[in-house]
This record gives structure tokens, C-alpha cells and sequence, in this order.
């Protein structure tokens, strides 16, 4: 009785237990969730299964990156989805990024009118709904353009329409084979290597400043000279209006732009004051030692300020990224065939609700927690070792 007592006066004993304890509640409480669900339909005559994911979809997709056809299965339809869900999702969080960074600049600025301007716009466009942003810049697509015969043109070959934007493109002449996508994957892991600090830290330690120079030339190097040897070539494919519609280039319609813009737009107020307190939590010396050092501000910037609040930004940015992948099932609100909004058709078409939003928890479960993952990595790495 006396051992059983000192074990359970070990802490670390105690906590084990404990946590077994509230593990095994968590999975008998979701175990009896998915039994009571199942014996429910089953009594009603209706039975949880994902056969339906082969048959054809018979809907149409409007936006599609791969190809698709109404033919396709179920299963294809929801790959399409994923696709688009990725795609504006990566393009929300980069531009987002970058002109977050330059609005927290603006806001530190010196100039009054750039900083009033700068505080202003973050103000305004956190304190307004997602939505709202979403359909004032898709009515302003479809409403404020001309239409395609008389298309805005700001730069040579870039059309501004009800149709959408209209932009220049490139095509590949001939065919790629297994040596070129070798050396781009090759020349891709160069790349990536100059980029990670501690990759790029070793590199310069082993060949010099010049280092991650060499290493990117090299990769270019090894990239063309495989293009070469395949064979191809590059073509430009120019947007030009025949008939009623543009041909030829990329179009980027109505829905994808009004998303794209609503979601940056309203993204970039909260990640620029992201950046501003993790630049003001530097402290002043910083700058002044740069100064002293000979560098000019914006050196003192990119080599000792925006290392050092990286510690400070990562954390809450990863939190942003993710609200970021979240944010784009509001797409159907602008009519962007996105992943929610491909599942709702499935459901509507099968009568699978629950088999469609299991399928969809779990696919958001995995992005979120692979930017989760990546983010944490990144701010491992950022972060002070050994309490230097």
C-alpha cells in the first residue's frame, strides 16, 4: 500500500496517468459518437459508406486547374477542389506576406501622411467584415470594367475586363522528359538550400560569401543545360480579342480575382501590424549600432532588425497563415468553385452529408496542421539556441 502511495505522489507518474485517463475519455467519447451516429442512420435505412466516391460526378467545375470533366468521379471532383483551395491559399498567404511587410514599413514610417495613410487602411479594413470585402471588389470587377471590346490595358498585353484580367503567358515547345524534371527538382533543392539559414550559414562558412551565389548559379546552370539537351523551347502566348472574348494568355476571372484581392487586401491589415510589433520590439540600440557599424537603414534592416523580430513574428503569423486557409470557404460567396463549396455540390448530388464533410474535416485537419507543422519548424529555427 505504501508503494502505490509513493507512486502516486511521483509527478511524473501521477501526470502519465492522468493523461491516459483524459486520452481514453477522448476516444470513448468519439468512438461513442461515430457508433451512435451509424446505428442511428442504420435504423433510419440509411448506411455510412464511401463507394459513392466512383461514380460520376455529373456536375460541371466551373475553374480547374487539371483537367475535368462532369464524367469524372466523385473522388476527381474533390481533388479539383483541394487544388483550388491550394492555390488561392498560397497565393493570399505570399501576397499577403509581402505587402503586409511594406504597409508595417509605411506605418513606422517618419512621413506623417504615409503613416496616417498606413494606420487609416489597417483601421478601416479590420474593423470590416471578410464578406463585405469579397463582394465590393467582385461587383467592382463586373460593374466598374469596361467590357472586353473596350478592355482597360494599364501595360502592353494585360487586359482589364467584365471577363476578368487577361495576361501574357508562356508556352513549352516539345516535350519534357525524366533528365529535365531531374535537374529542376535538383535545382530546386539548390535553391531551397541558399535559402534556409542554416543551409545557407554552412555554405558560406565552406566556400565564402560567394557561396550561395555559386550555388544558385549552379543550379541554373544545371536546369538550362538539361533544357538544352531536351530540346525545348519557350513561346509566348499573347491574350488577343477575337470575337466577343480574349484568346490565348492566362485569364483570371471575375470570381478568382475578387477572392484573391478581398482575401490579400483584408489579410495584409493583419499581418502588417504583425510585422510592426515584431520590428518595434526590437529595441532602438539595434539601429543606432547599425548606423554605427556604416550600414544604411536598410541593411540595418534586412541583417540585424528582421532577424531578430522573426522570434517575435513567426509565432502569431503562423496563426494568420491558417485563418488564411480557413478564410477561402467564403469563396462561395463570389462563386469560386473552392473545396467547401465542390463538397455542398457532392452532397446536394450523392446525399452523402456525412461521408462529404468527413471527408472535408479531415482534408482541412491535414493542411492546417502541415502549415502548423512548417511554421513551428521555421520558428525552431529562428529561435535562440542555448539561451544565446
Amino acid at each position: 500500500m505504501r508503494s502505490l502511495r509513493t507512486l502516486w505522489y511521483d509527478t511524473r507518474i501521477r501526470a502519465g496517468v492522468l493523461q491516459l485517463v483524459l486520452a481514453g475519455l477522448v476516444v470513448g467519447t468519439i468512438w461513442w459518437l461515430i457508433n451512435n451516429t451509424i446505428t442511428n442512420l442504420a435504423a433510419r435505412g440509411m448506411n455510412v459508406s464511401f463507394a459513392f466516391f466512383s461514380q460520376a460526378a455529373r456536375f460541371p467545375i466551373s475553374e480547374h486547374v487539371l483537367d475535368y470533366n462532369p464524367s469524372d468521379s466523385f473522388a476527381w471532383a474533390f481533388v479539383i477542389g483541394l487544388i483550388n483551395t491550394l492555390l488561392v491559399s498560397a497565393v493570399v498567404i505570399v501576397l499577403s506576406t509581402i505587402a503586409g511587410f511594406l504597409l508595417a514599413l509605411a506605418r513606422r514610417s517618419r512621413h506623417p501622411l504615409l503613416t496616417g495613410a498606413a494606420k487609416t487602411y489597417i483601421e478601416v479594413i479590420r474593423n470590416t467584415p471578410l464578406v463585405v470585402h469579397l463582394l465590393f471588389w467582385y461587383l467592382l470587377l463586373i460593374t466598374a470594367l469596361p467590357n472586353t471590346r473596350h478592355a482597360f490595358q494599364p501595360l502592353p498585353h494585360l487586359f482589364l475586363s467584365t471577363r476578368g484580367v487577361f495576361l501574357p503567358a508562356f508556352t513549352i515547345e516539345g516535350q519534357a522528359g525524366w533528365w529535365l524534371l531531374s535537374a529542376l527538382f535538383a535545382a530546386a533543392l539548390c535553391v531551397l538550400a541558399t535559402i534556409i539559414p542554416a543551409y545557407r550559414n554552412r555554405i558560406a562558412r565552406h566556400a565564402g560569401p560567394v557561396g550561395p551565389f555559386a550555388v544558385i548559379a549552379a543550379a541554373a546552370t544545371l536546369f538550362f543545360g538539361a533544357w538544352l539537351a531536351e530540346g525545348l523551347s519557350l513561346s509566348p502566348d499573347l491574350p488577343e480579342l477575337r470575337g466577343l472574348n480574349y484568346r490565348g494568355g492566362i485569364q483570371l476571372t471575375p470570381e478568382f480575382s475578387a477572392l484573391i484581392l478581398g482575401l490579400v487586401v483584408y489579410k495584409t491589415a493583419f499581418i502588417a501590424e504583425i510585422f510592426r510589433g515584431g520590428l518595434n520590439a526590437v529595441g532602438h540600440g539595434q539601429w543606432e549600432a547599425g548606423r554605427a557599424i556604416g550600414l544604411k537603414d536598410r541593411d540595418t534592416l534586412r541583417l540585424i532588425i528582421l532577424p531578430q523580430a522573426l522570434r517575435v513574428i513567426v509565432p502569431p503569423m503562423a496563426s494568420q497563415y491558417l485563418t488564411a486557409v480557413k478564410n477561402t470557404t467564403v469563396a462561395l460567396a463570389v462563386g469560386y468553385p473552392d473545396l467547401s463549396g465542390i463538397v455542398g455540390t457532392v452532397i446536394n448530388q450523392s446525399g452523402r452529408a456525412l461521408e462529404g464533410f468527413s471527408v472535408m474535416i479531415v482534408i482541412y485537419l491535414v493542411i492546417s496542421l502541415s502549415v502548423a507543422g512548417f511554421m513551428n519548424w521555421y520558428n525552431g529555427h529562428v529561435a535562440l539556441k542555448g539561451g544565446r
